[in-house]
């Protein structure tokens, strides 16, 4: 499993991380899901926008440079939106709704993805 930390502030923003890298993961995103848990996270790459539609369930989406630091971020965003991620969005963190505050995270901030060995 991975953790998502930011490393800018020393929080962490998931303890188990999804990653989708193949287009098919990348299609259907979080579709499907009736929620994402606390603590929990997917990692789209490549990306540069999203959108929640036929989601269930707000969400928050911090987008990515190639290096891991944050572009431009969205807190608490509902179902049926479109979000771009700029010219420099390389990938999209979708996070439950709040996460992004409580780990204070702010465009600029350095993330890093840390595997964790299952105990």
């Amino acid at each position: 499993m991975t953790r998502a930390i930011n490393a800018s502030k020393g929080t962490v923003l998931a303890e188990r991380l999804r990653e989708a890298r193949t287009p098919w993961s990348r299609l259907l995103g979080l579709l499907g899901h009736a929620h994402l848990p606390q603590g929990e996270g997917l990692l789209i790459v490549p990306c540069s926008s999203v959108h929640t539609f036929f989601m269930r369930f707000p969400i928050d989406v911090a987008f990515l440079d190639r290096e891991g630091r944050v572009v431009k971020v969205f807190v608490s965003v509902p179902p049926f939106r479109v979000l771009l991620g700029g010219p420099r969005a390389r990938m999209a963190l979708e996070l439950p709704p709040g996460a992004l505050i409580r780990a204070s995270t702010e465009p600029g901030d350095q993330l890093l993805f840390e595997n964790q060995d299952p105990q």
